[in-house]
């Protein structure tokens, strides 16, 4: 009898399980909705707009606060906010206020290092003359943080770029040698990139759309490639410039230069695996080996210690 209860509990235990499973009518299309959206199952696509349109009526605290702390530290030629405008588009920023949201950062940035030293001064009663220096010091620091992390994410970014390449170029010539045309297939290699690869993407798709609204292909792809900033691209744009000039097979320099840049790819892997050991020289020689020179010379010193104790 405990048995049969047991069993007839666990069809039950199952079958609301599978119930509770099966999507019910909205919730399948909202599935539908999702998956056509690409988004994942724990995102609701009316949530996120509603999240996306308060984004863009609430502005953040910074940029309320951007034209006044941005105004002192402004490039005031124009070809200084170009200079600007074209690093932050090459770290992947291309918005309107990024220039001012930059500069905002770096003033506030450099207010809060200031802070940090004054109080860090003032808790150690520092003289006068060390409380100023610790405020120019961290300042200092401060404003040339957002200078480093601009840095760190155009190199960042140049190298996802550089990454993608071989893979793209992969699919371009599949696309050309199947029929497309070279525009066709960049839009192409851009829309199938885009899960892989954003980085990439993003700037095929830009040069897509700058070839459909009249700008010439070899001029939209050599601002292509000045936007990224990696000289593989360069060579690679210059490599399909030519090749149309001259006449020749558009999909064999592809290939040609896909083969170069996955060699490329897979030397720069190999250096970083040499320098692996390198790398790993300084741990141990700090944190590993005394470890084991205490467990290994450690009883054979309390020895010592020991015999010249009693002696």
């Amino acid at each position: 009898m405990d048995l049969m209860i047991m069993a007839g509990l666990g069809a039950v235990s199952v079958v609301l399980v599978l119930y509770s499973l099966i999507p019910k009518k909205p919730e399948q299309e909202d599935v539908i909705k999702r998956r056509t959206a690409g988004l994942r199952r724990d995102q609701d696509p009316n949530a996120l707009r509603s999240q996306a349109k308060q984004r863009a009526t609430k502005p953040s605290l910074l940029e309320k606060a951007a034209p006044f702390l941005s105004r002192p530290l402004m490039p005031k030629s124009e070809d200084e906010q170009t200079n600007m405008r074209a690093k932050l588009a090459t770290a992947g920023y291309r918005r309107e206020s990024c220039t001012t949201l930059f500069m905002a950062s770096k003033m506030a940035a450099a207010i809060a290092g200031g802070a940090v030293g004054i109080v860090m001064a003032i808790n150690a009663d520092k003289e006068f003359v060390i409380l100023l220096g610790q405020t120019l010091i961290g300042a200092g620091l401060g404003f040339m943080l957002p200078n480093l992390w601009l840095n760190r994410a155009v190199k960042r970014r140049a190298e996802a770029i550089t990454n993608g390449l071989p893979d793209s170029l992969d699919l371009m010539v599949v696309g050309v040698e199947a029929g497309l045309g070279l525009d066709a297939a960049l839009l192409r290699v851009g829309d199938e990139m885009k899960n892989v690869h954003p980085a990439l993407s993003e700037e095929m798709q830009i040069a897509s759309v700058e070839t459909q609204m009249g700008v010439p292909r070899g001029e939209a792809l050599h601002k292509m490639a000045n936007r990224t900033g990696v000289e593989e691209m360069k060579s690679l744009i210059s490599i399909i410039v030519q090749a149309e000039k001259l006449g020749t097979s558009i999909a064999s320099a592809l290939r040609n230069q896909s083969e170069a840049l996955r060699t490329k790819r897979r030397q720069r892997a190999e250096e970083r695996a040499q320098k692996t050991a390198v790398k790993l020289l300084l741990p141990l020689i700090l944190f590993i080996f005394p470890t084991i020179f205490v467990v290994l010379a450690g009883p054979a010193a309390i020895q010592l210690m020991k015999t010249f104790g009693d002696m």
